[in-house]
C-alpha cells in the first residue's frame, strides 16, 4: 500500500514514520509514505498557500488552487482504488471500522489541514471522504495523518507478524456483531502485590478462556466505552 501526505510541513514526518511496526513495514516495503509540500504547487513568489475567510471571521484558510493543482498532479489518473482523504475536525469519525475499509485501496493520499480549515470547495469536489480523529481540534492535520497511517497500515498483510493480532483486539465484531473493547489482558507474576490473575486464565480450559474473555471484554467496554454496546447503535453508525 502506498501513502502519500499533503502538508505545507513535510518535515514533521521525518522520524515519525522510521519506527515501530510500520517504520518496519517502509523498511521491508508493504507500505510506502511519499511526503508532498503543498508549497511546491502555488504560483507567486511567496509561495502563499492561505488566504482570509470570505465573510469575515478569525484566521486564515488553506486555499483551493495549490491543493487541487497537487492532487490533481499526484494522481492524475485518479482510480476508484486510489482515496483522497482530507483530515478534518468537521469530518466524519475515523474508527477501526473505516481503517478496514481504507486497507483495501491501494494508494491513500491524506490532505492535511492548517490554520482555521481548508475551503469547502477541496471536501466538496475533491477529497472523497473528511475524517476526524476525534472531537477535539489539533492545531494541524500532520498528527492525525500520522495516526491514521499507522492504524491503516498494520492491517496490510505481512505488517503484523501474527495477523490474527489484529482482528482480536478493540473495536472488532465480536461473534455477535457488537463493537468491543478488547479484553483485560495479563502477564507474569501471576500474583503482583497481593492483586492476582483471574484463575480461569491459569487452567488451561481454552473454551472457559474464551467465554471469560467475552464476557469480560463487555464488562469493559461498558464501563469505559458505552456507547459501543448502545442498542440502537448499528456497525454503520460505528462506521460513521
Amino acid at each position: 500500500m502506498k501513502f502519500h501526505v499533503l502538508t505545507i510541513f513535510p518535515e514533521f514526518f521525518g522520524e515519525i514514520l522510521q519506527h515501530g511496526v510500520v517504520g518496519r513495514a517502509v523498511r521491508l516495503g508493504n507500505v510506502s509514505v511519499e511526503v508532498h509540500n503543498l508549497r511546491d504547487w502555488t504560483t507567486d513568489k511567496h509561495k502563499t498557500v492561505d488566504d482570509r475567510v470570505f465573510g469575515g471571521g478569525e484566521g486564515m484558510l488553506l486555499k483551493p488552487e495549490p491543493v487541487f493543482a497537487a492532487v490533481e498532479s499526484i494522481l492524475p489518473e485518479r482510480t476508484a482504488d486510489q482515496k483522497v482523504i482530507l483530515v478534518s475536525a468537521q469530518g466524519k469519525r475515523f474508527t477501526q471500522q473505516v481503517a478496514r475499509r481504507l486497507v483495501q485501496s491501494n494508494e491513500i493520499l491524506l490532505i492535511c489541514g492548517r490554520y482555521e480549515g481548508v475551503d469547502e470547495r477541496v471536501a466538496e469536489h475533491l477529497a472523497d471522504e473528511e475524517l476526524s480523529i476525534g472531537d477535539f481540534v489539533l492545531s494541524g492535520g500532520e498528527l492525525a495523518a500520522a495516526l491514521m497511517i499507522d492504524v491503516i497500515g498494520r492491517l496490510v498483510p505481512g505488517v503484523v507478524g501474527n495477523e490474527a493480532s489484529t482482528v482480536q483486539e478493540s473495536f472488532s465484531e465480536d461473534s455477535d456483531g457488537r463493537l468491543a473493547l478488547d479484553c483485560p489482558q495479563y502477564t507474569r507474576p501471576a500474583d503482583f502485590r497481593g492483586w492476582t490473575v483471574p484463575e480461569v486464565l491459569l487452567g488451561g480450559n481454552h473454551a472457559a478462556i474464551r467465554k471469560w474473555r467475552r464476557q469480560a471484554a463487555l464488562e469493559k467496554t461498558a464501563r469505559n466505552r458505552p456507547d459501543l454496546l448502545e442498542p440502537n447503535r448499528t456497525t454503520e453508525e460505528a462506521i460513521t
